[in-house]
């Protein structure tokens, strides 16, 4: 079982989040290093399915809405994580993060998705 390697989109690209991940040994990486900001969303989760990453996003609705799509047509992807709406302080999404990492392997992420809120106490 390998660990689950993130991809942040524009919604959830806070420098001092993806720094502090990485800190604690956690592979991330951002839409801004792989040049792919203002992407449409669907060509980001695909993009992230092909580099085996999932997908760290704040954009609940349209996100759901690509799980929902991509199951329905049998096209996989690599897992989707998502922050709702209400704003978690940076110590709350670093925890929910890594509390996720902790339990979950890349391959049980595989056509899934989670929501961080779930992965608080």
């Amino acid at each position: 079982m390998s660990q689950i390697r993130l991809y942040t989109d524009e919604d959830s690209n806070r420098r001092a989040i993806v720094q502090a991940l990485r800190e604690r040994g956690i592979d991330v990486m951002t839409s801004l290093e792989a040049n792919r900001l203002r992407y449409p969303d669907d060509e980001q989760l695909i993009w992230a399915t092909e580099q085996n990453r999932v997908i760290y996003s704040g954009n609940v609705r349209d996100f759901y809405r690509l799980h929902t799509e991509f199951v329905t047509r049998g096209q996989p992807h690599a897992g989707i994580l998502l922050m709702q709406q209400q704003r978690f302080s940076m110590g709350e999404q670093i925890r929910g993060i890594l509390a996720l990492l902790a339990t979950k392997s890349a391959e049980q992420m595989h056509n899934q998705v989670e929501f961080l809120s779930d992965w608080l106490d």
